[in-house]
């Protein structure tokens, strides 16, 4: 039988990726496990998907608490509540404090829509165009109080085409994060990432063959 990691996933919105987190995570054999979904936005569609698939669901709203160590230290209490052993930010648009970040290092993850370490923050895919660059994409790392920063688990990149606006880039992006975010979390739950200093190193059983290939691993 595959031991299987609990896992919060913190949502804003609509929750692409949390839903190919949960995708994944409905295998059999997939080593991690969806406690808990959880929002700051009661209206977050992406709520209403986790419920349909039978997954607990929590809103916390930072408009109830007067600064946002206590609006994290709600959160943090919920998630332990859950049970969970790893926490997943799957646009989850609230800026953490350093408490709750350091209470779970190298158990919280991020997805950010950028080839780390460029075009960390917002307007990623505008500030790509805008700089040239030939190739953007995606990257999957721990979290640390800094943003957008932290040991990178795993990337993918797409070519910047010419004709190449904001909306169609970042499509072809998403595709790519729906696609990394769950090897990213196989990885972890499966203690095949390992931290020293400011980077992550992947089991060397896990061949780049394997990362194109999730299904592999």
């Amino acid at each position: 039988m595959t031991l299987r990691q609990n896992v919060a996933i913190l949502i804003s919105g609509r929750g692409s990726n949390m839903q190919s987190l949960v995708r994944a995570c409905s295998a059999p054999d997939y080593p991690a496990k969806v406690v808990l979904v959880l929002s700051n936005k009661a209206d977050a569609t992406g709520l209403d998907y986790a419920r349909e698939a039978g997954i607990a669901t929590a809103v916390i709203s930072h408009k109830d608490y007067p600064d946002r160590a206590s609006f994290d230290a709600a959160m943090d209490a919920e998630i332990r509540r859950h049970g969970a052993e790893l926490i997943c930010l799957a646009g989850f648009m609230r800026l953490l404090d350093s408490r709750i970040i350091e209470a779970w290092r190298d158990r919280m993850i991020n997805i950010h829509p950028s080839l780390l370490p460029s075009f960390r923050g917002l307007d990623t895919h505008e500030r790509a165009l805008e700089a040239g660059v030939k190739l953007a994409g995606c990257s999957v790392h721990f979290v640390r109080p800094d943003v957008d920063t932290g040991p990178i688990i795993a990337q993918a990149a797409v070519p910047v085409l010419p004709d190449d606006t904001p909306d169609s880039l970042a499509a072809r992006v998403l595709e790519q994060e729906h696609m990394i975010y769950p090897v990213a979390l196989r990885l972890v739950a499966e203690g095949r990432v390992r931290v020293e200093g400011d980077r992550a190193f992947v089991d060397a059983s896990c061949t780049m063959r394997s990362l194109r290939n999730p299904d592999s691993l």
